[in-house]
C-alpha cells in the first residue's frame, strides 16, 4: 500500500495557495484493506474513505470507462492493480493530475508543473470530452487562477465547443450547475466561469438568460464588457459574500426572462440568496428613473432594516454594483426614509381622533411630506 497527495492539495501548494482540503490516493490496495487499517467507506459507487483519525478522504487508486451518457455514465475499475500513474492519467487537467509521495517528491506524469509554470488549463488525453462536469470545472478553475493569468489551451478550447454542442451537456443537473458557479463566485474572478463557459457555446445551452446577459468575452477584453459582468465586478470589490455576487449578476437574467418566476423557481441556491435576488427584482426597478419618496419609504418598510439590517445592507451593496451612478442617491434615501419611519409620531395622529384605515393613510402622507423635505429637487 503506498499513499500519494494528488489534485488541487499539490496544485496550490506548487502555487504557493492556501490549501483548502487534501485528497489522497491510496495504490496497492483494496477495499479489505482500507477496512482493516480502520477506514469507513463512505460512498458506494466510488472508492472512497474516510480516514479514522483526520477525516480526509482516501480514494483507491482507479481507472474509468464511458459507457453511458451523462457524468454519470462510468464504469469504475479499483484495486492493488491500477498504478497511480493510471489514475492520475483518468484526470481532467494535467495541473490537477499532480501527486506527492510521502517524501514530498513530486510525481508528475502529464507535464502539469510546466503547465502550471507556462499558466495553462490544458485537458489531458481526448476522454476529457467524456465528462461535461469538466466544462464547469474548467471554467470555475479559470475563475480561481485567472488572476495569475492562467487561460484555457487552444487544444482545450476546441473540445470545450465539441462539448458544448453535444447532448451530454444536457445531463448535467441545475444542482451541479449551480454547485460549480456558487464555488466559482467565492473566487478572485468568478466573471471568468461565465465568460469561459459563453465562449464554448455551454452557457447558452445551460442558462439561456445568463447567456443574454454575458454578452460577446472577446468584447469585454477590449473594454465593452456587458452590464452584468461590470456589476459582478463591482460586487467583488465590495464583499466576498458570494449570495451578494449570485444576486447581482443573476439580477439582469431575471429582469429579461420571460417567465420571471419559473427562472426563479429555477436557480437552485440557499434562502439567502434567494432573498437578495428576490429583493432586487421587486424594489430596484423603482429607483430606475429616479430616486422618490414614495419609493424610498415602500422599500424601507418592506425591508425592515429594525429587525434585518444586513438584508438592506446587501440592497445596498446591491445597488452601488447594479446602479452605480445613482448609489450613492439611493443608500442616502433610504437612510432619510428610515430616520423618518423610526420618528414617526403614531400617537399624535391618534390623538387627533384618527384611528384604522384613516390613521394608516394619515402616517404615511406625514411620512411622505417629512421625507420630501429632505430629499433635494424631489418633485414626487
Amino acid at each position: 500500500m503506498k499513499i500519494y497527495l494528488v489534485g488541487g492539495a499539490v496544485r496550490d501548494r506548487l502555487l504557493d495557495l492556501p490549501v483548502q482540503e487534501r485528497d489522497w490516493v491510496v495504490a496497492g490496495a483494496d477495499e479489505a484493506e482500507m477496512l482493516a487499517a480502520g477506514f469507513t467507506r463512505v460512498d458506494a459507487d466510488f472508492p472512497v474513505f474516510l480516514h479514522p483519525k483526520t477525516g480526509e478522504e482516501y480514494a483507491l487508486a482507479r481507472t474509468e470507462e464511458k459507457v453511458g451518457p451523462g457524468y454519470k455514465g462510468f464504469r469504475i475499475h479499483a484495486g492493488p492493480d491500477v498504478s497511480l500513474e493510471q489514475d492520475l492519467l483518468r484526470r481532467d487537467l494535467t495541473i490537477n493530475a499532480l501527486a506527492m509521495d510521502e517524501q514530498d517528491r513530486l510525481i508528475d506524469v502529464c507535464n502539469g508543473r510546466d503547465d502550471l509554470d507556462e499558466g495553462l488549463l490544458r485537458h489531458i488525453t481526448p476522454a476529457f470530452v467524456e465528462d461535461p462536469v469538466r466544462l464547469l470545472r474548467i471554467a470555475r478553475f479559470a475563475a480561481k487562477l485567472g488572476r495569475w493569468g492562467f487561460r484555457i489551451a487552444h487544444g482545450t478550447h476546441g473540445l470545450m465547443q465539441k462539448m458544448a454542442r453535444d447532448d451530454d451537456l444536457l445531463s448535467l443537473t441545475r444542482e451541479r450547475v449551480f454547485q460549480e458557479m456558487w464555488k466559482a463566485l467565492q473566487e478572485a474572478q468568478p466573471w471568468r466561469f461565465f465568460e469561459v463557459l459563453q465562449r464554448c457555446g455551454a452557457l447558452q445551452r445551460l442558462l439561456p438568460e445568463v447567456s443574454v446577459v454575458v454578452g460577446n468575452p472577446l468584447s469585454h477584453q477590449a473594454g465593452r464588457e456587458t452590464d452584468a459582468m461590470a456589476a459582478l465586478k463591482r460586487a467583488v470589490e465590495l464583499a466576498a459574500e458570494p449570495e451578494l455576487r449570485f444576486a447581482v449578476v443573476m439580477y439582469p437574467a431575471a429582469r429579461i426572462a420571460q417567465d420571471r418566476e419559473r427562472f426563479l423557481r429555477g436557480l437552485r441556491v440557499g434562502k439567502l440568496a434567494r432573498v437578495q435576488l428576490e429583493d432586487l427584482v421587486q424594489w430596484l426597478p423603482r429607483f430606475d428613473h429616479g430616486v422618490r419618496a414614495a419609493s424610498l419609504l415602500e422599500v424601507i418598510k418592506r425591508l425592515k432594516p429594525g429587525h434585518q439590517p444586513q438584508r438592506l445592507a446587501a440592497f445596498i451593496k446591491a445597488a452601488q454594483s447594479l446602479r452605480h451612478a445613482r448609489a450613492v442617491e439611493i443608500e442616502q434615501g433610504l437612510a432619510m426614509a428610515d430616520e423618518v419611519v423610526n420618528r414617526s409620531n403614531v400617537n399624535a395622529l391618534r390623538d387627533a381622533g384618527l384611528e384604522g384605515r384613516a390613521l394608516g393613510v394619515a402616517l404615511v402622507e406625514q411620512q411622505l411630506a417629512r421625507l420630501r423635505e429632505k430629499l433635494v429637487g424631489d418633485a414626487d
